[in-house]
């Protein structure tokens, strides 16, 4: 059995942790408010982009701009995975991993990796895929000009004809605690299927299509990416937040328990000592 010394040791061991827990649970607290209204703000203009490219794409085809241009089932295929830079941010990362491999094996074929975040770049060269390109995280606020790099790139490679298809696949924020695996198809521009679109011959394009096609898709593949950022930042600290927060209560259990096995091992001292006293007065 511990001695009453070593489980003193233990318990401020403990209370250290549960301190600096307790301290990162608050900061992500903060950052995920800041993060969470970033996020939600982004998205009206994010979904209605993708419903006018949609219905673009529906009445246009590769002919006007490549990006339009059906994907080949045999092509090889380009993932962009975002996930983090830090760690404590409970399964975030894993479930991110996982739900990348398990479609990779799902869709057999040609493909190559791109990361954003370091844990992410760890896991898929753990894993043995190949990485195109790897960028750190873009900081606890996100820029649009941060991901330009990342969308001139896939979009470059996509127009050499280095990929058929390039897909995105990060943690969508659903609330603090449900934080969703998600893979969207960025390159080419799916067509849309839904009869409420705007019907072809009410889109008028000034000069033509193709000059504007020219302007408006590499900005829509960069706002994809950048949807999918605040996504993944959103996730990150509420799930960060969530991880420490329960760090926090287990610490707290432990501390509870020590301090019982504490209070136990003083009793049988104590108790030791007065058999040995009484012993000792007998014996005289």
């Amino acid at each position: 059995m511990a001695s009453q010394r070593d489980i003193r040791r233990r318990i401020g061991a403990v209370k250290n942790i549960r301190q600096i827990t307790r301290a990162m649970q608050f900061v992500a607290a903060s950052k995920l408010k800041r993060a969470q209204d970033a996020t939600l703000a982004a998205r009206p203009y994010s979904e209605m982009l993708d419903e006018v490219l949609a219905d673009v794409a529906a009445v246009l085809g590769g002919e006007d701009h490549p990006l339009l241009a059906t994907a080949d089932p045999a092509g090889k295929r380009l993932v962009v995975l975002i996930t983090t830079d830090r760690p404590l941010a409970g399964p975030l990362t894993s479930n991110a991993v996982r739900f990348t491999l398990r479609e990779i094996v799902d869709h057999p074929g040609s493909v190559t990796m791109v990361t954003v975040g370091r844990k992410g770049r760890d896991a898929i060269r753990r894993a043995g895929i190949p990485i195109e390109a790897h960028f750190a995280g873009f900081g606890d606020r996100p820029t649009f000009a941060d991901i330009v790099p990342l969308a001139r790139l896939v979009t470059d490679d996509y127009l050499s004809g280095t990929y058929a298809r390039i897909d995105v696949v990060y943690p969508h924020f659903v609330s603090t605690l449900t934080q969703q695996p998600t893979l969207g198809q960025i390159l080419p521009i799916v067509a849309s299927t839904d009869t409420k679109g705007i019907p072809g011959n009410q889109f008028i394009f000034e000069p033509d299509p193709s000059a504007v096609l020219e302007q408006l898709l590499p900005r829509y593949v960069a706002t994809r990416l950048f949807q999918a950022v605040l996504e993944a930042k959103a996730s990150e600290e509420s799930s960060r937040m969530v991880a420490m927060k329960n760090a926090t209560e287990n610490a707290e259990e432990l501390i509870e328990d020590l301090t019982l096995s504490y209070n136990k091992v003083r009793q049988a001292n104590i108790t030791r000592e007065m058999i040995e006293i009484a012993s000792g007065a007998q014996a005289r």
